[in-house]
Parts: structure tokens; C-alpha cells; sequence
């Protein structure tokens, strides 16, 4: 997009947030309890319906100032609000439109401007993100950050950094996976498996487990080579042009793939990755492609459940609390099926945490954008965890395993935290609970 025609107020004609899904709003007030934002500051314009009315502002003349785009990026895009709603107001596509809109028109200030850069040539490629593993491993092992905590280093730096070191996870040996991992028995299904930026360069034991549990399922797992980012994390904070771009590349990628299903197991891309059809609604070579492919999506426990069990679960004596990650249970509906799959496992006790709709302040980059916020929310989140008396934490997304391990580090605490997957697979190959615990 080089030059985008003015709108009368605050956005430009190129798809401002619509006017008639602004109208589906009555401004009943259902979504004020579930925002996390509103729950912390009691803010009108920093809640869902306050948000709109900003939005509505902007359709009828008012200009894009500071102080509304503050209110647009105070908003985790959590969509609690969505499952709330009795109207059905689609506010995920609102603010999805309007954070667009702020990106080509607000002049941002030179920190916030270096530190979005920083996240965005780093963050949404792999490669990137693996070469990152040898230092990072190298200042785990030298505890070069307590050393920096201890004489004060630290706390010099800038908040959004100080975050970023925080979360970064313990880094591991990784498993690398092959392109075909055939089916145990009966073939069932052939299915794509997406790998992801921060999962395969962090966390690539979930995509090993997700791999073997789909085999042992009965499925041939197809992982297409040179795989980027699906466009999630830009998509999310508005930056557009890249998002489509990165779904091209994505879409291309597995056009040839000849798969059943295209499964994934991060929450956040998940949501995305079902939203092609909007993102390139405007791309006449992409938008059927689009189509195709998300027709094809599913999460990794969407999908299982789907199948239906065939393989054997062996006990798991173990007590956990699931947590629901945002763009799983609100972005995508999908609640039930990884309680599903957990609660078929024998020995292992479900827990739920209280006030689980409230979003734990990950949100994709929102933790390292939003520092303070973020912190409150993660901190209360991690009370809640520890309340239940758990032993070990589960959740579908990598953002929110690190946004609560950091928030317990913070009380002095620390949890086992696993991916659904991990618990399952687990529970396949019969490791029994110490395996999950240590």
C-alpha cells in the first residue's frame, strides 16, 4: 500500500473499521467484566463498547489524535469481549481494522518506533529467532542476568527490554523434525503441520510431541520445508502489508502440500491462520487460496477430537491446572476439546482457574509494548494458578506459558508448565508423570 485516500475523519477509505458492525454494538455493558483492561483501570474508553464509540468517532469526522490511539493500544485483543457479547458484535475484525488504520496514519515516538522495529525484524523469523538460541543458551548458563540484576544493570534498561529478557525461556536441546513422519497403523488422515516462529525456535519439544501424537493417531504428518511466519504477530498489531505478505509465502508454501488437514498447535496463530480469508480479502490471486486453506485449519486439539482416539493413554498421576489461552477459547470457540483430551487421560486431575476469561498480559507483543499492564495481569494470573493447587500448569500457546513462569519467578514461585500436547504424548508413550514434572 504506498498512498492510501483519506477518509473525513480518522481513517482512510482502504477498509476503516464498518460502520454497520460499529451498529451491531448496543452498549449493554456484558463485556465490561471480561475485559482485563477495564477490570485494571475502571476506564470507560478502555473497554470494548468504549473502544467502538471511539471507533464511531473516527467514521464521523473526529481526528485520529494521541490520546485515541492510547485507548486502541491499551487493548490486548484478547476477545473476551466477543464470547460475552449477547449481540454478537464482531470486535475482533474491528480492532483488527481500526489497529491497521492507526499503523499507516499515527506518527509513533522514536523509542517506541525502535523498540516495534527491534520486535519485528526478530520476532517473525524463524531463523532469526534459532540463531538467538546458542547466546541465549550461553547467558543462561553463565547467569549473566542475575549478575546484572545484582549490581543494578538492569534496571537501567528500558521497561520493554527488561521484559524481553524475562520471558526469554529455558533453552533446550532440539528435536529437529523430519518432512514425513508416517502413520502408526491405519492411516487416517494425511495432515500439514505448521511449525511456527517462537515454537520451533523455543519450544520445539511441543511440535516433536504434536508430530508423534498425530502418527500414533493415525495420521502421515507432511512439514513443508522453509517455512516463515504465518503473519499472526503483525496482523495483530496492525501491520498489514506484512501480514499479507507473510500469508503469501505461507499459502505458497503448502499449495503443493496435498494435505487433508492443516493443524497447529499456537493458539494465537491459529486465529490468524482461520482469518486468511479477511486478510487477503482483497488479493484476487490469493483470497481462493485463502479459502482453501482455512477451510483446512484446525487446532491441534480441534483436530484430535475430530479423529477421536484410537491410541492407548497409559495413567498420568498428576494434578494440573489448565490454563485457556485468549485466542483459542475466544478467538476460536475451542474450549471443550482440550479438556477433552486431558480428562480421557487416567490418573490426571482437571483444575480450572478462577476468573479464566481474564487474559494472562501476553498477547502476542503486548507484554513487551504494554510492560505495566501486562505485569498486573500476569501477576494476578499467576495467583490464580497457585490457588488451585496444582501441580503442573497447561496451555496451548508459548506467550502465555512464559507470561505466567515470568509472573511466578516475580512471587518466588515456580510450576511445571507443559503444552496440551506434552501431556498427551506423555500419556501415549506411557513416561508417566515425572517425565511432565521435572
Amino acid at each position: 500500500m504506498t498512498e492510501t485516500p483519506a477518509g473525513p475523519g480518522a481513517f482512510d477509505v482502504f477498509h476503516p473499521p464498518q460502520r454497520e458492525l460499529i451498529d451491531d454494538c448496543v452498549h449493554c455493558g456484558f463485556c465490561l467484566p471480561s475485559c482485563p483492561t477495564y477490570e485494571l483501570w475502571g476506564e470507560e474508553m478502555d473497554s470494548p463498547r468504549g473502544r467502538i464509540y471511539l471507533m464511531k468517532e473516527g467514521l464521523e469526522g473526529e481526528p485520529l489524535t494521541d490520546n485515541m490511539v492510547e485507548h486502541f493500544d491499551a487493548c490486548l485483543g484478547c476477545m473476551a469481549c466477543v464470547t460475552a457479547c449477547p449481540s454478537g458484535v464482531q470486535y475482533g475484525t474491528l480492532i483488527a481494522e481500526t489497529r491497521a488504520q492507526v499503523e499507516r496514519h499515527h506518527e509513533r515516538g522514536r523509542f517506541e518506533k525502535l523498540l516495534r522495529t527491534a520486535i519485528f525484524t526478530m520476532f517473525p523469523y524463524p531463523k532469526r529467532l534459532r540463531a538467538m538460541r546458542g547466546p541465549l543458551a550461553l547467558y543462561q548458563r553463565t547467569r549473566l542476568g542475575r549478575l546484572l540484576k545484582r549490581i543494578g544493570l538492569m534496571d537501567k534498561l528500558p521497561a520493554g527490554l527488561q521484559v524481553m529478557e524475562s520471558l526469554a525461556p529455558p533453552i533446550s536441546r532440539t528435536e529437529k523434525l523430519p518432512q514425513r513422519t508416517p502413520a502408526k497403523g491405519r492411516r487416517r488422515a494425511t495432515v500439514g503441520m505448521i511449525t511456527g516462529c517462537v515454537q520451533s525456535a523455543f519450544f520445539p519439544d511441543v511440535n516433536a510431541a504434536t508430530a508423534r501424537i498425530l502418527a500414533a493417531e493415525g495420521c502421515d504428518v507432511i512439514v513443508p520445508p522453509s517455512q516463515g511466519c504465518c503473519g499472526a504477530l503483525s496482523e495483530h498489531s496492525g501491520r498489514e502489508e506484512e501480514a499479507i505478505r507473510f500469508a503469501r509465502e505461507l499459502l505458497d508454501n503448502f499449495e503443493s502440500a496435498g494435505v487433508d488437514h492443516v493443524v497447529i498447535n499456537s493458539a494465537g496463530c491459529g486465529s490468524t491462520l482461520k482469518e486468511y480469508p479477511r486478510l487477503l480479502q482483497d488479493d484476487p490471486v490469493y483470497r481462493e487460496k485463502a479459502e482453501r486453506f482455512s477451510s483446512k485449519v484446525r487446532d491441534i486439539a480441534e483436530l484430535l477430537v475430530e479423529l477421536g482416539p484410537v491410541a492407548e493413554r497409559h495413567p498420568l498421576e498428576v494434578k494440573i491446572a489448565y490454563h485457556d489461552a485468549c485466542h483459542l477459547a475466544h478467538g476460536q470457540g475451542i474450549r471443550s476439546q482440550p479438556r477433552e483430551l486431558l480428562r480421557a487421560i487416567p490418573g490426571l486431575q482437571l483444575s480450572e482457574i478462577n476468573r479464566a476469561e481474564l487474559c494472562c498480559g501476553s498477547a502476542g507483543v503486548y507484554n513487551l509494548l504494554q510492560p505495566e499492564p501486562a505485569r498486573e495481569l500476569g501477576d494476578r494470573k499467576a495467583a490464580n494458578v497457585l490457588d488451585t493447587g496444582a501441580e503442573l500448569l497447561v496451555t496451548a500457546n508459548p506467550g502465555c506459558s512464559m507470561q505466567i513462569r515470568t509472573a511466578l519467578e516475580r512471587r518466588e514461585e515456580s510450576m511445571a508448565m507443559a503444552h496440551t500436547v506434552q501431556v498427551l504424548d506423555a500419556s501415549l508413550r506411557g513416561l508417566g508423570a515425572q517425565a511432565l514434572l521435572r
